[in-house]
C-alpha cells in the first residue's frame, strides 16, 4: 500500500484579496498541497508565520506597511530555514538579486503560467531553489561578468530605502514602516544617492523605473 504524499502548507502574502483567493484556489486544487494561510501585508505575514510555520511562503514585494523586502528580512531572521518564493509583478534583475541575497529560495513573475507557480512551490518545499530558465541564465551571466548595475554597491538597508522612496513613501512613512528614526532614513538616503551618483529623488525614481523596480 502506497502512503499518501506529504502535505505542503503554504502562506500567501499579497495585499489584494482577489489575488490571494486565486492563488488559494489554484494551490488548494493540488492533492499534495495542504492547509493554506493568508496575509495582506508584511506585518501580518510575520505573525501568521510564527503561528503556522508553513512549508512555503509566497511573498509579494509591493505592499503597504513594511513591504515585502523587509518582511523577507524579518522572516529569515525569525527562521533561517524559511522557504520563501517571491511572486512579483516586477521582472527586475536588481530586485531578484536582492531577494536572493536576503535568502529567498525562488523568484517568479506574476505573468508566469499557473503551472510554473505550482512547480515552484513543489520544488521549494522539497528544498530546491527555483528560477525560470530566462532568469537563471541572466543570473549566471551577471555572476560571470560582474554586476555593473548602479544599485549593486548599496547595502541591503540602503536598497530597501531606495525602493520605498521610489514607490512614493516619504522619509517619515519609511521610518515608521521600518521602525527606525527619520534621521536614520535621511542618512541612508544621502548615502544611496552618493553611491548611485544621483542628485535628487526625481533621478532616484527614474532609475527605479529603468531597473523595473517600480512601474512607470
Amino acid at each position: 500500500m502506497n502512503s499518501a504524499p506529504a502535505s505542503i502548507s503554504v502562506l500567501i502574502v499579497d495585499d489584494h484579496p482577489i489575488v490571494r483567493d486565486g492563488y488559494r484556489r489554484l494551490l488548494g486544487s493540488m492533492a499534495e498541497i495542504g492547509a493554506i494561510g493568508e496575509a495582506a501585508d508584511g506585518e501580518a505575514a510575520i505573525e501568521c508565520y510564527r503561528a503556522q510555520r508553513p512549508d512555503v511562503v509566497i511573498m509579494d514585494l509591493t505592499m503597504p506597511g513594511m513591504g515585502g523586502m523587509e518582511a523577507i528580512r524579518r522572516l529569515v531572521d525569525l527562521d533561517g530555514q524559511a522557504k520563501i518564493l517571491v511572486f512579483s509583478m516586477h521582472d527586475s534583475d536588481a530586485l531578484m538579486d536582492r531577494c536572493i541575497s536576503l535568502g529567498v529560495k525562488g523568484y517568479l513573475i506574476k505573468s508566469s503560467g499557473q503551472d510554473q507557480l505550482v512547480e515552484a512551490v513543489r520544488q521549494i518545499a522539497a528544498g530546491k531553489p527555483y528560477l525560470d530558465s530566462s532568469q537563471a541564465m541572466r543570473l549566471a551571466v551577471r555572476r560571470r561578468e560582474g554586476n555593473g548595475e548602479p544599485t549593486a554597491a548599496l547595502t541591503s538597508r540602503e536598497f530597501q530605502i531606495f525602493q520605498m522612496l521610489a514607490e512614493g513613501m516619504s522619509v517619515q512613512q519609511t521610518a515608521f514602516a521600518l521602525g527606525i528614526s527619520p534621521s536614520t532614513v535621511g542618512v541612508h538616503r544621502n548615502n544611496l544617492l552618493k553611491k548611485t551618483g544621483l542628485a535628487n529623488d526625481n533621478q532616484l525614481v527614474r532609475l527605479a523605473i529603468r531597473l523595473k523596480i517600480i512601474e512607470a
